[in-house]
């Protein structure tokens, strides 16, 4: 008996899509931007330290639509709670269930517009409950500590209050209180 000369085959494997780990983009625009984005972090970081279920990073890729790579955004700060709190390259918000539930942008003249339009608009497509922007040098953002929590789908601007020449927002997520004081 004669064989066909038909072999089967195995189909290669779907080519993996790569997630990158950086975006080109610089950590911060300022020594000062560098600076209050590890100290917020950090800060975050030791007030939840206690609770294995909150996940504290900054400037790390978030990644909100599975095969598309493209799809990211890299916040400044950001908080999920009810993830582990664990080291991640990259955060992919299909695998951990859910996107941020916090997220704080450190803002300069070159990211002003971006982070009230752009960024604005998808962390509310994203499910973000509190939004904060800060200009720490008080030149591109006025006052220069905003906020916005979810009501329903859409943010709504939080009230800022005056500090003796600062400002400050009560976050209730966080239970912190976010200060902006004069120089």
């Amino acid at each position: 008996m004669r064989s066909s000369g038909v072999v089967a085959v195995e189909a290669p494997p779907e080519e993996a899509i790569i997630y990158p780990e950086t975006d080109g983009r610089p950590m911060a625009e300022t020594d000062e931007h560098a600076s209050l984005l590890i100290y917020l972090r950090e800060g975050l970081r030791d007030r939840f330290r206690d609770d294995p279920r909150v996940y504290v990073a900054g400037n790390l890729l978030v990644y909100y639509e599975e095969g598309n790579p493209k799809a990211s955004v890299a916040p400044d700060v950001f908080v999920v709670f009810g993830v582990p709190a664990r080291e991640r390259r990259i955060y992919k918000v299909w695998e951990e269930g859910k996107g941020p539930d916090v997220v704080i942008e450190l803002t300069s003249l070159s990211t002003r517009d971006e982070d009230l339009g752009q960024k604005r608009v998808l962390y509310e497509r994203l499910g973000v409950r509190e939004y904060f922007i800060f200009d720490p040098f008080a030149e591109h953002l006025s006052p220069p500590l905003v906020g916005f929590v979810r009501e329903g789908e859409w943010f709504a601007p939080m009230a800022v209050e005056s500090l003796d020449g600062g400002w400050r927002l009560r976050s209730e997520l966080l239970g912190v209180e976010l200060q902006a004081l004069p120089a």
